[in-house]
């Protein structure tokens, strides 16, 4: 375990994801998720974590790798059409990580995914919190809907408001 990241992780305080994403980002974000999904037969979900649990500390977790957990965790994967789509925020490290369920995958390439993941982070730099994210659900949306364009049928399996643990 790597001492100085460990420390990082542990002496962030709780409020400060609030302050980072406070109710009314939340809300953007979940309105903007909500709306998108209005174009796409895809499922969004957006997870924002402040500091990783001490068991993904102790086990080294890269980003992805808490990325991959939440996103069997949250059963993102389970929608009818293998359409889930996880974009998670790691705020103490700046990382951002998507990872889309295997329906999406077959048509979306990674490299699309990544460039929004890494637009994302030169947002957060920023500190652009709320812009990035929203630019990135945007972004998002838009490649759902050239691959998975909304149909007749539309349910909506996840839930729109992030997740902010």
């Amino acid at each position: 375990m790597k001492l100085i990241r460990c420390l990082r992780h542990l002496l962030l305080p709780d409020w400060w994801l609030r302050r980072v994403f406070s109710a009314a980002d939340q809300a953007a974000i979940g309105a903007a998720i909500a709306a998108g999904e209005q174009t796409h037969r895809g499922e969004l979900r957006f997870v924002a974590e402040g500091s990783l649990p001490l068991s993904a500390l102790w086990r080294e977790l890269s980003a992805r790798e808490r990325a991959i957990e939440l996103f069997a965790a949250l059963r993102v994967w389970d929608t009818a059409e293998n359409s889930g789509i996880l974009i998670y925020v790691q705020l103490v490290e700046h990382r951002v990580e998507i990872l889309a369920d295997r329906g999406i995958a077959a048509r979306v390439p990674q490299f699309e995914w990544d460039a929004i993941c890494r637009e994302m982070e030169a947002s957060f730099h920023d500190a652009r919190w709320r812009d990035g994210a929203l630019q990135a659900v945007a972004r998002a949306g838009a490649l759902l809907a050239g691959h998975f364009p909304a149909g007749a049928s539309n349910p909506n399996e996840l839930p729109d408001q992030p997740l902010v643990l």
